[in-house]
């Protein structure tokens, strides 16, 4: 059995048995390390130089901000406040822990996903603590402090972790590709005990529309796609499936841990359902590289 079936086995599963198990919720507590973990590691193997910027991606930052404020307009007009910050919540996130390894599997420029990881979830990092105060309607200095320190602890500690262990022991930057079913285990148990606590969420306020829902699952799709098609048309020829993955794969883990503690899991189901839709979009470029590679070793066969 392929790896890239299993792996795309396991994210089904974890979203099965997270809707069937919303008991699990209880280990929510376990996100945030878990998203340290994985951000740990890539930040052992990731280091951002200048020649790895490109014009390009000054334009995907821009958009990747400027796409919170459009999933919160959308939001408003399409169904108020909840489906307003779920938008926003989906807009706003940056670059997927996973996107380098996705576009080393489509036979991508590798270095320019790096370099659109670490810029976009750096500056939204830093951005953020302003920003959801503004969104959620809590402008108090307290709030500006608590979203600070939480995005410090998930983001900027474990890079300056991770900085520090590459300077002591420069053989870790190795770790990483050694560990790579590790990390991917806990991305799966993370999309888990999500899924878990959207489930034990929606099974307690039953009384909820179904129409809400539906709005913040149509709201996610529409973001999504358009995040893959304008990331292809700012990467141009060159960066077309780069930039696309760049924009279009999100690192919702981070923002769905910020949506659980600063709003509630209504609004966190935005960029849940975002996993699903990217998630189901990587599946289907994993399949066709896997057919095309297929297609040209057997043409290439004497």
């Amino acid at each position: 059995m392929k790896p890239g079936f299993l792996r795309t086995a396991a994210i089904f599963v974890a979203f099965v048995f997270g809707a069937l198990i919303p008991q699990a919720e209880n280990g929510a507590w376990l996100i945030r390390w878990l998203i340290m973990g994985m951000l740990f590691l890539v930040f052992l193997q990731t280091k951002l130089s200048r020649k790895a910027l490109h014009p390009s991606h000054g334009a995907l930052l821009a958009i990747n901000v400027a796409m919170g404020f459009v999933g919160w307009g959308l939001g408003w007009v399409v169904g108020g406040r909840e489906v307003a910050l779920a938008g926003f919540f989906c807009g706003i996130t940056p670059t997927a822990t996973a996107t380098p390894v996705i576009v080393s599997f489509l036979r991508g420029k590798v270095d320019y996903v790096v370099a659109a990881f670490l810029l976009t979830n750096v500056v939204i990092a830093a951005l953020l603590p302003a920003l959801m105060p503004l969104m959620l309607g809590k402008t108090a200095p307290t709030a500006f402090i608590a979203v600070l320190g939480s995005v410090a602890l998930v983001v900027f500690g474990p890079m300056a972790l991770a900085w520090l262990v590459r300077k002591i022991y420069a053989g870790a930057a190795s770790w990483p590709k050694r560990m790579s079913n590790v990390s991917f285990g806990a991305w799966v148990l993370t999309l888990f005990l999500i899924t878990a606590r959207v489930s034990a969420f929606l099974r307690a306020q039953s009384e909820l529309p179904q129409q809400l829902l539906i709005e913040i699952g149509g709201l996610s799709l529409a973001l999504c796609v358009a995040n893959f098609a304008l990331g292809r048309i700012v990467g141009g020829k060159e960066f077309a499936r780069e930039a696309s993955q760049s924009l279009g794969q999100k690192n919702t883990t981070f923002t769905i841990y910020l949506a659980l503690t600063y709003a509630n899991p209504l609004v966190a189901l935005g960029p849940t359902c975002y996993v699903l839709w990217h998630n189901l979009w990587n599946s289907w470029q994993l399949h066709q590289q896997a057919r095309l590679e297929s297609l040209s070793q057997d043409s290439a066969a004497p």
